[in-house]
């Protein structure tokens, strides 16, 4: 199970204090697995569809191929971390290359990237920075692979 795992997001601007932050669990996932961090920035755009389009070919081109697709989007699947867990160990048994999970700007992610995951992943209703979706994604992912690998990060619930 060491297929790479990639964090792709679409940015305008990284802060140092997240970005450590998000370092962190990028280094504790290592442990188990490649994985590395794709920041695309695009020049911002007057025009919204414009900049989602212009977004939408950079982040695909940052992309290895083939590549497992995980659209992070609001109206996508929610899932338990235990259900994480098991998702992620699932796709890395049965899919021989890298995984993506791909942030989109404040904008979103363009239709055209929707359509090519095979998976679209809810962080929940809330509406996040972008620094925090990617810390989050980051702890799941290793909260995912440790109650993989039976490490005592993760507890049930009472």
């Amino acid at each position: 199970m060491s297929r790479e795992l990639i964090l792709v997001w679409a940015g305008r601007h990284q802060r140092d204090s997240w970005s450590s932050l998000v370092a962190d669990y990028l280094e504790r996932i290592r442990r188990w697995t490649p994985i590395r961090e794709i920041v695309v920035k695009v020049r911002d755009e007057r025009d919204a569809a414009t900049r989602l389009r212009t977004e939408a070919a950079a982040l695909l081109g940052a992309l290895p191929e083939p590549v497992y697709l995980v659209a992070l989007d609001r109206r996508g699947e929610a899932v338990s971390s235990p259900e994480l867990a098991d998702r992620l160990t699932r796709v890395r048994d049965e899919w021989p290359h890298a995984v993506a999970f791909l942030l989109g700007s404040d904008l979103g992610l363009a239709p055209e990237l929707l359509a090519r995951a095979r998976w679209k992943w809810s962080l929940g209703p809330l509406t996040l920075p972008h620094e925090l979706a990617r810390l989050v994604v980051a702890e799941q992912v290793y909260r995912a692979l440790s109650i993989g690998a039976g490490i005592k990060y993760h507890r049930a619930p009472l």
